[in-house]
């Protein structure tokens, strides 16, 4: 199902900041090589991010799903001077080029790649989170939401990717293992009072969540 508007997406690119070159050319080539081009987060989406971090300043930040790291270098940009992004990945595929663009960037030193599932790996950190993207297996969310939050700071942020799953959470009947456990994410969220939520209509829908 097409979301937004094409000529809508092209206007607000056209009218969003430039990305750098190297996440440029994360992009030119996820689009030209990669067979799962579509679950890179784009210009827009990734200046978002980036602006978004920029804003609140993080000193620890969590991504659940790194595909090859494009997301993570613009999440980066708003790490304070001593900060670090802990990034999980699963394919070590995707991990190697990931690790080869942090390197490029010169953000080694701030970024640590894990790769492995990252269910099990999230309970073997010792951080207080300040910013977690979820942006991974779908089916996973709810329980990459509860297992982050008690980690997340008081006032800390916590963003979800995907949550429209390319429209189908719209259909009267859902269908399809992905598009039900994100309708069964987004309907925990709303039912949460811990947090303070809004639901984005950027790219495949983002939930900007806040912890009381």
């Amino acid at each position: 199902m097409e979301l937004i508007n094409p000529k809508a997406e092209q206007y607000a690119k056209q009218y969003t900041s430039a990305l750098d070159e190297l996440l440029e050319e994360i992009e030119n080539y996820t689009i030209a090589n990669h067979p799962h081009a579509h679950m890179l987060s784009g210009h827009v989406q990734g200046k978002m991010l980036e602006l978004f971090s920029k804003m609140i300043a993080p000193k620890r930040i969590l991504e659940i799903g790194t595909f090859i790291g494009f997301s993570a270098l613009c999440l980066a940009k708003g790490l304070q001077a001593d900060g670090k992004l802990i990034t999980l990945e699963l394919r070590e595929e995707d991990a190697a080029t990931a690790k080869q663009y942090f390197a490029k960037a010169g953000m080694g030193p701030k970024i640590e790649l894990l790769i492995g599932d990252a269910l099990q790996i999230i309970q073997t950190l010792r951080e207080k989170w300040d910013l977690v993207f979820i942006d991974a297996d779908k089916v996973n969310y709810i329980n990459y939401y509860e297992l982050t939050l008690p980690s997340l700071k008081s006032g800390g942020w916590i963003l979800a990717d995907n949550v429209f799953f390319h429209g189908d959470v719209l259909q009267e009947n859902i269908q399809g293992k992905n598009a039900k456990a994100i309708q069964a994410f987004n309907e925990h969220i709303k039912n949460d009072d811990r947090i303070e939520r809004v639901m984005l209509t950027i790219r495949d829908g983002l939930f900007l969540i806040q912890k009381k």
